[in-house]
């Protein structure tokens, strides 16, 4: 019986890991190329066996041994020079100890010893402080001084931390950002290390090293990090830039979890970090996750540092865990038995528009009903702007896409009118911010529901937030929530950042949060007022 065997240059099918990570750029054809012949291959793959035949692992249990490229090392390398033209900008983000220092260590040694690089060229490094400096260089100077293949190919001075390739003549600089002196010189190819740690959306170091390059027309820049926590954060802006324009000039790949899965599930680690059970150690994995589930506390750290999410460990206001424990499905019978709350985060006509009902049942359970709106014309554009999976959720149901480009009150007035008689619901009270209340408002003239509900102004300053988010805090850490799971309210509810004023009082802020949070302050309303005003007469509901 004849075995068939497939071709080595045959497409293989990307990893999911890989293949959700590829935000930007070429996608690469991932082929068995170590099984090719050497002049088969293409530039990617070429430097990939180049990497694989000369360089060796400088430190860990392979120390000495040659190196060996994983899957989404060799796709980053195969996007950025496989394409129709090269890449000039590269992002690779993914969680910690995921093989990022190793990647830049030997694409450094690439353009600092081979014809890749520039004769009498400068290459640079970049990081924020000197240690994160040093390890890059260490890691290089290991690599050079441990393979074999490259004696009398380098020169090199520690103090200093210079490296140059004698072949071309070609320099390499570790640079930092609390080094005193500038860059000088413009290299052709430059690396930012771990700069997901830099806070707002500047830093003069990146701003030399971006604006440095403007001799070569085909200069490189490579970006290696776990994510920051913030939208406003350097590296954020960057990504969210990369995969708004998808330029063609541009790779990003960017390894995260998904918010809805837990720190101890294993498809969350092998999400962010594709180098799980090999750079990444998963028994280390497991029990750090095994903390984090026990201390809400450490939960921020992981979810930010280990499964590469945008989640701030200082100021995030519910702990991921504390949301998935009240994720009991909400039971409509309640909303037609008892009074209702409906809460109103009205948002710009092209954005989100959330409206929350809640009912609270005999054993004080708030049960949440969502209505979430967005524009349905250009619905994939506003996805990929804001990082969230919007058309899945609108084809479930979850997400209500109106025709046009932007929302009219109008519409959405007449289509929560229409809800309310399907699902037997009267609606007792409307509280709100009062932001563009008066269009909406206008909207609901002739609406039976909406002229007989009693409606309430709810200030979105501390006075008014404060209490309201201790409510909800307080119910959810009893489990007396019952969202169901519901992905608008659980995406919010992950990016949801609050800061308190110097009394310790605590509101959202929007402009901080990651993500959209208008389905969870509507939600927020909704509870307190419920809570507050539930087991009184409708009348009576005013407070």
């Amino acid at each position: 019986m004849a075995v068939v065997t497939s071709d080595p240059r045959d497409p293989i099918p990307l990893p999911p890991e890989i293949r959700n990570a590829i935000k930007c750029g070429h996608v690469p054809v991932l082929r068995t190329w170590r099984e090719i012949p050497l002049e088969e291959l293409t530039v990617g793959e070429t430097i990939c066996h180049w990497i694989e035949s000369h360089l060796c692992v400088p430190e860990g249990p392979r120390v000495g041994q040659s190196f060996h490229l994983e899957d989404f090392q060799v796709c980053f390398i195969l996007s950025i020079f496989d394409g129709s033209r090269k890449a000039r900008r590269a992002y690779l983000s993914l969680g910690r100890k995921g093989g990022k220092t190793a990647l830049l260590a030997a694409l450094c040694t690439v353009f600092l010893l081979t014809k890749l690089g520039h004769r009498n060229g400068h290459m640079a490094s970049g990081a924020l402080s000197r240690d994160q400096a040093g390890q890059l260089y260490n890691y290089m100077s290991k690599i050079v001084q441990l393979s074999p293949k490259l004696n009398g190919l380098w020169w090199k001075t520690d103090t200093l931390k210079r490296m140059k390739g004698l072949k071309l003549n070609t320099e390499y600089r570790a640079l930092s950002a609390e080094g005193k002196t500038n860059m000088g010189g413009s290299p052709f190819f430059w690396v930012g290390d771990e700069w997901g740690q830099v806070l707002g959306p500047h830093h003069p170091l990146i701003t030399a090293m971006e604006t440095s390059q403007g001799a070569y027309e085909d200069g490189l820049s490579v970006v290696i990090s776990t994510i920051a926590a913030n939208d406003s954060d350097w590296l954020c802006i960057q990504i969210d830039d990369a995969i708004k324009s998808q330029d063609l000039d541009t790779v990003c790949h960017y390894y995260t979890a998904d918010m809805d899965l837990d720190v101890d599930d294993p498809r969350a680690w092998r999400q962010a970090n594709p180098a799980t059970g090999a750079h990444r150690s998963q028994k280390d994995l497991e029990l750090q996750a095994r903390k984090a589930k026990r201390l809400p506390s450490a939960e921020a750290d992981f979810r930010n540092l280990q499964l590469n999410q945008r989640v701030s460990a200082v100021s995030l206001w519910l702990a991921p865990s504390v949301w998935k424990e009240n994720n009991k499905k909400p039971d409509i019978e309640v909303f037609r038995k008892k009074n209702v709350v409906i809460g109103l985060d009205l948002s710009d006509r092209s954005d989100l528009t959330a409206a929350v009902m809640s009912a609270v049942d005999d054993d004080e359970n708030t049960h949440l009903w969502p209505f979430v709106f967005i524009p349905k014309d250009g619905l994939e554009q506003r996805a990929l702007e804001a990082q969230a999976d919007y058309v899945s959720w609108e084809r479930e149901g979850k997400l209500i896409a109106l025709p046009g480009k932007t929302l009219e009150y109008e519409q959405i007035a007449a289509y929560l009118e229409n809800q309310f008689k399907i699902l037997g619901v009267t609606v007792n009270l409307v509280v709100y911010d009062r932001w563009r209340i008066g269009f909406f408002k206008k909207g609901t003239e002739g609406l039976p529901t909406w002229e007989l509900a009693v409606w309430k102004e709810f200030g979105q300053g501390y006075k008014d937030m404060s209490p309201a988010l201790e409510t909800f805090e307080t119910e959810a850490l009893n489990g007396r929530i019952f969202h169901g799971g519901h992905p608008l309210l659980t995406m919010a509810a992950a990016s949801a950042i609050a800061t308190r004023d110097p009394a310790g009082n605590k509101k959202l802020d929007k402009s901080k949060s990651s993500r959209k949070i208008d389905p969870i302050v509507a939600a927020v309303m909704s509870v307190h007022c419920s809570k507050t005003y539930g087991f009184l007469d409708p009348g009576s509901m005013i407070g």
